[in-house]
């Protein structure tokens, strides 16, 4: 891994350049080079969620005062999600730098997607870590807050789950329902597959890291599949 061209590409110069190392350093990397003695990304995953909700809600607190809570947690739920963090960790080159099991290089679909979500949340971890709030916050309000603009202009923010179950009501009179497909991974990092079904039917499932999260996921797979977008 290039750390110069990482820190260039971050805009961020590390004093500890083994955080950012960790930051980029999937837990399958080390199934496969158990030698190195070095840590995975996730526990710096766990802090970087944290920090980086803090971080936009404030900055939802303090720029939308005239918008209510639930505006303001659909506000945030599209700017921390999934699609929105691994497609900036893409405008950032963050594949260039990831260390992967040779498994999971080759992996380019929603799965890869997760990984870079997370991984941007590690990278969160790591600057705070290394250079505290203020420097986490900038990094973000570098890149995740002029996104809202883009979210508040094409409707991304309004819940899935909403036009989903309005759209089955008007076109085939159901109501959809959810239910858990897949819970895994330890206490502090779940992750949740969901599925979303008219009646008997399996429309789409989605995978979040809260059974919230995934039915949302889902819902935007199933407007998808139906073509009621």
């Amino acid at each position: 891994m290039e750390i110069n061209e990482c820190e260039k590409r971050l805009g961020v110069t590390f004093a500890n350049k083994d955080l950012l190392l960790q930051a980029f350093t999937h837990r399958s990397y080390l199934n496969e080079n158990r030698d190195l003695g070095r840590e995975h990304n996730e526990r710096l995953e766990f802090l970087g969620d944290a920090v980086l909700e803090l971080v936009i809600t404030h900055y939802l607190y303090e720029n939308y005062p005239d918008k209510n809570e639930g505006d303001l947690t659909a506000y945030r739920s599209a700017l921390v999600k999934t699609e929105t963090l691994s497609s900036v960790s893409e405008s950032l080159g963050f594949n260039d730098f990831l260390l992967l099991s040779r498994g999971e290089s080759k992996d380019t679909g929603r799965a890869r997607q997760y990984i870079l979500a997370n991984t941007f949340e590690a990278v969160v971890g790591a600057i705070y870590l290394d250079q505290k709030y203020d420097a986490a916050k900038e990094f973000i309000y570098r890149n995740i807050t002029p996104l809202i603009d883009d979210i508040l202009a094409e409707g991304t923010w309004i819940d899935a789950k909403s036009r989903f179950q309005e759209k089955a009501q008007e076109v085939v009179s159901i109501t959809p329902s959810y239910k858990t497909v897949l819970e895994e991974g330890p206490d502090h990092d779940k992750q949740f597959t969901i599925g979303v079904f008219l009646g008997k039917e399996k429309i789409a499932e989605g995978k979040g890291k809260s059974k919230q999260d995934a039915e949302q996921v889902a819902a935007r797979e199933a407007m998808k599949i139906k073509e009621w977008e």
